[in-house]
């Protein structure tokens, strides 16, 4: 018999069946990490306005109350300086009167100065008229008087010029009266502060005075 020889080198490798293409599953989407949820940025935004709502109406408010506390300020300075004027009027018109009370027969020239001190040149030209006029009144009475002064208060003041109603108690003593009488004289008194707080006009001397 004849040996039958096989070529093995040529010999077909049998194939080996082929599993079909897997599909990839499809996995859970990975969130992203810079998406914020929608309330939450509202949220933020809202707070923003109050906050800066709030920052809005402290410093108007500040800025108003500065205001009044400015305006203030100068009503309590204007308010201070009037009463300052006022003062200073009173005072110069009691300081008058006190002067035009206090009379000596013996020496009329010393009163009627008192009478002219710190008028405005026409009041001061009248008391040089009458002075004498005076002087023949007092001197046969031997009139003596003094004063000392009460109250004194701004009745009235327009534009820098002001009333003062002047009261002062006298002590009044003649040959008709030799002991000392007490009566109370008023006066008006005009003080111009623009003419340097000049008296220019005075009321009620004959108060002061005997009667002709």
């Amino acid at each position: 018999m004849s040996e039958i020889e096989l070529d093995t080198d040529t010999a077909p490798t049998p194939s080996l069946p082929q599993q079909p293409a897997r599909e990839p599953v499809a996995g859970p989407t990975p969130a992203n990490p810079t998406t914020q949820p929608r309330g939450r940025s509202v949220h933020l935004e809202i707070a923003t306005l109050v906050r800066g709502a709030v920052i809005a109406v402290l410093v108007i408010a500040v800025a108003v109350l500065s205001v009044f506390l400015v305006l203030a300020r100068d009503d309590l300075a204007d308010s201070a300086a009037a009463a300052a004027a006022d003062r200073h009027a009173e005072q110069v018109a009691t300081d008058y009167a006190i002067g035009a009370s206090t009379i000596d027969y013996a020496d009329l020239n010393t009163w009627v100065a008192k009478l002219k001190a710190n008028t405005s040149p026409a009041l001061s030209g009248k008391f040089d008229a009458v002075g004498p006029k005076m002087g023949e009144l007092l001197t046969p009475l031997k009139w003596t008087s003094t004063a000392t002064p009460v109250t004194a208060t701004v009745s009235a003041r327009n534009n820098g010029v002001y009333t003062v109603n002047v009261f002062v108690n006298l002590s009044v003593s003649n040959v008709q009266n030799p002991k000392a009488a007490f009566v109370t004289a008023t006066y008006t008194v005009t003080v111009d502060a623009n003419a340097g707080w000049k008296i220019t006009e005075v009321g009620g001397l004959g108060g002061a005075l005997p009667v002709k």
